[in-house]
C-alpha cells in the first residue's frame, strides 16, 4: 500500500520543483544560448581519418553487418585528437531495388533509448520534482509487488524485478506491428521470477525502465515525449530523435529490421522475419526511439560526460559497481548506463535492431553502430562497437594536438573474434567459398 501522504508531498514539492525548474531553465539558456554542445569540452579538430584507417573501420563494418545477417548498417568513430569518421554498408532492407544505406540514414535506438529516459530522472531530480531515493510506489500506486523499489534502482537496474523482453521477444518478431499496452508488458515483466532484493544485484530490465518512466509521468504531469524535449532533446538540439506513436508503424526512411525465431536458444536462420514496420510501443521509454547518427554521437558523448547534468548529480551516475557473476571485472553499470574501461554507454537490442553508442569521457573518443538484425543479440553489436573503438583509439593526432592514451582492455583481434562467435545466422558474401 502506498503512503497516503505521497500526494500531499508531490503537491509540495510540486510546487518547489517549477520554481527550480524555471531557475534552471534560465540558467542554461543563459549560459549556453538554450543549447549544449557536449562535444565543445573535447575541443574536436576538423580532419579526416587516413586511408588506412578509413579502410580498417569501413571493413568492419561491413563486416559487422554480414556477420549479422543485417541488410545494412551504419557506424561512426569521432577521435577529438585526429578527426572523424562515418560510414554505411548495405541496403536498407532485403527488397528488391532496395535503396542502399547511407551516413544519414536513420535507425531504431533500441536500449539505448533508456539513456534518455535515466537522464530525465536525474534532470527531474536536480529540479526537485523527484528524488532518486523515491520509492517507486510513491508515484505509481496501482501496481502491486514494488515495495522496497526506488527510482534510482530502476535505473541502475537492481530492482529485482525481471525483464519482459526474454518472454515476449517471439511474439514481437511474429508480429511487431501489434501495439502493446504499457500495463501488459508491466504484468509480463512483474509475472518473471524476481532476480533478487531491491539494491541487491544487477539484473537488466526493460520493466524497470517502464516503471520509471510512469512514474515521472505521474509525477509530472507530462509524457515522456514532452519531459525528452525538453530535458535532452531540445538541449542537445537532437531533430532526429523521437518516440514514435505506438500505432506508427512505418518510419519511413530508417534502416529496416530482420530476426529469425529461437528454439531452445538456437536461432532458425532459415525463418527470418521481416519487422521493418513494427510498434515502438515494445519497447516504448526502454528500447523504442529511433535516431541518427550525428544525434546519437550527441546523446552518447552527453550521457558519458554528464553534460546535461551538474557536478553532483553526474558524478552520482558514475558511481559504478561491477556487474558481477561471469562478467569481466571491468564490465560495470552506473545509473542507466554501463562502463566498459574507459568507454561508457549502452549495447542492446529491440525485435529487428542492434544498436551500442560508446564514450570516452576523457579523450572524447566516441563510437556508434547500428545493425537491422537483431538475431546475435547484444554481445554481437557490443563487441562490434569495441572493435570499432579499438581501431579508433589509435587514430594519429592532427597537426600539434597530442596523442591521448586511450587504454582499453581488449585488443582489435580480440573483438573481432568475440563479433564472430557470437554470430547466429551470419550472411553469405561474394568472397565466400
Amino acid at each position: 500500500m502506498a503512503d497516503r501522504t505521497g500526494g500531499r508531498r508531490r503537491a509540495a514539492r510540486a510546487v518547489t520543483a517549477a520554481i527550480v525548474a524555471l531557475a534552471a531553465g534560465i540558467a542554461l539558456s543563459g549560459c549556453t544560448g538554450g543549447s549544449v554542445d557536449p562535444s565543445s569540452r573535447f575541443e574536436p579538430v576538423d580532419a579526416h581519418y587516413d586511408d588506412a584507417l578509413v579502410e580498417k573501420l569501413q571493413a568492419t563494418l561491413d563486416q559487422a553487418v554480414a556477420l549479422s545477417g543485417s541488410s545494412g548498417g551504419v557506424a561512426g568513430v569521432w577521435a577529438p585528437w585526429a578527426g572523424s569518421w562515418t560510414g554505411a554498408s548495405g541496403s536498407v532492407d532485403f527488397k528488391e531495388k532496395s535503396r542502399p544505406v547511407t551516413v544519414d540514414t536513420g535507425f531504431r535506438l533500441a536500449t539505448v533509448t533508456s539513456e534518455i529516459t535515466c537522464t530525465m530522472l536525474m534532470r527531474l531530480a536536480e529540479t526537485g520534482t523527484v528524488s532518486l531515493d523515491d520509492p517507486v510506489d510513491e508515484y505509481v500506486d496501482r501496481v502491486p509487488g514494488l515495495d522496497g523499489i526506488t527510482l534510482e534502482q530502476l535505473c541502475r537496474n537492481t530492482s529485482g524485478l525481471g525483464d519482459y523482453y526474454p518472454g515476449l521477444e517471439a511474439q514481437f518478431v511474429q508480429n511487431p506491428e501489434r501495439v502493446w499496452s504499457p500495463n501488459e508488458l508491466l504484468a509480463s515483466g512483474l509475472a518473471v521470477q524476481r532476480t533478487g532484493t531491491p539494491g541487491d544485484d544487477y539484473a537488466y530490465s526493460r520493466t524497470g525502465v517502464l516503471l520509471l518512466s510512469r512514474a515521472l509521468e505521474e509525477a509530472t504531469g507530462r509524457t515522456w515525449s514532452q519531459l525528452a524535449d525538453q530535458y535532452v532533446f531540445e538541449p542537445l538540439g537532437l531533430d532526429d530523435t523521437e518516440l514514435p506513436a505506438p500505432d506508427d508503424g512505418g518510419h519511413a526512411g530508417l534502416l529496416g529490421g530482420y530476426a529469425s525465431e529461437t528454439n531452445g536458444g538456437t536461432a532458425d536462420c532459415d525463418s527470418i522475419h521481416d519487422d521493418s514496420s513494427q510498434s515502438s510501443s515494445m519497447g516504448a521509454a526502454a528500447a523504442g526511439a529511433v535516431s541518427s547518427l550525428d544525434d546519437t554521437r550527441r546523446l552518447s558523448e552527453a550521457f558519458a560526460t554528464g553534460a546535461l547534468l551538474g557536478e553532483h548529480s553526474a558524478r552520482e551516475q558514475w558511481t559504478t559497481e561491477p556487474v558481477g557473476g561471469d562478467a569481466p571485472a571491468w564490465y560495470e553499470y552506473g545509473l542507466g548506463g554501463f562502463e566498459y574501461g574507459p568507454l561508457r554507454g549502452t549495447a542492446g537490442e529491440s525485435a529487428g535492431a542492434l544498436t551500442a553508442a560508446f564514450t570516452d569521457p576523457e579523450s572524447g573518443l566516441t563510437v556508434v553502430i547500428a545493425l537491422n538484425n537483431s538475431t546475435s543479440g547484444e554481445e554481437f553489436v557490443r563487441e562490434a562497437a569495441f572493435a570499432l573503438a579499438s581501431a579508433g583509439s589509435k587514430a594519429q593526432a592532427s597537426g600539434d594536438r597530442k596523442q591521448p592514451l586511450v587504454v582499453l582492455p581488449w585488443s582489435y583481434d580480440q573483438a573481432v573474434e568475440k563479433m564472430t562467435k557470437s554470430a547466429a545466422c551470419p550472411r553469405a558474401t561474394k568472397g565466400d567459398a
